[in-house]
């Protein structure tokens, strides 16, 4: 489910793709309600509807949620727009953990 720029889920208006991976596509988008910044990640609908990645997808924003600390992003919301469900967390500037990682192992 590719979101277009502008797209809105809720209170969050889309503006870019910045990841995907096994468990959804990350975006960042806009809290129109707080003027700030946050990522969106979507689980995929032919996830959705399985009851299991549902239950991990809830599990993995609430072991995220209850950490504190400034190496993981807040989160903000686990919700559902129509037929997408997210979880909207901090956006964090930068490239991405995965090319962070694979940068350190290089040099």
């Amino acid at each position: 489910m590719a979101l277009e720029p502008g797209t809105r889920l809720g209170r969050y208006q889309v503006h870019s793709q910045i990841g995907a991976g096994g468990m959804g596509e990350v975006y960042l988008a806009e809290d129109t309600q707080l003027h700030r910044k946050v990522a969106l990640k979507l689980l995929p609908a032919a996830l959705a509807t399985n009851s299991e990645r549902m239950r991990r997808f809830a599990q993995e924003a609430q072991t995220a949620a209850a950490l504190n600390h400034p190496s993981v992003a807040h989160i903000y919301e686990i919700g559902e727009a129509g037929e997408a469900k997210f979880i909207a967390m901090e956006f964090v500037e930068g490239g991405s953990s995965r090319a962070a990682t694979t940068e350190r192992s290089t040099t």
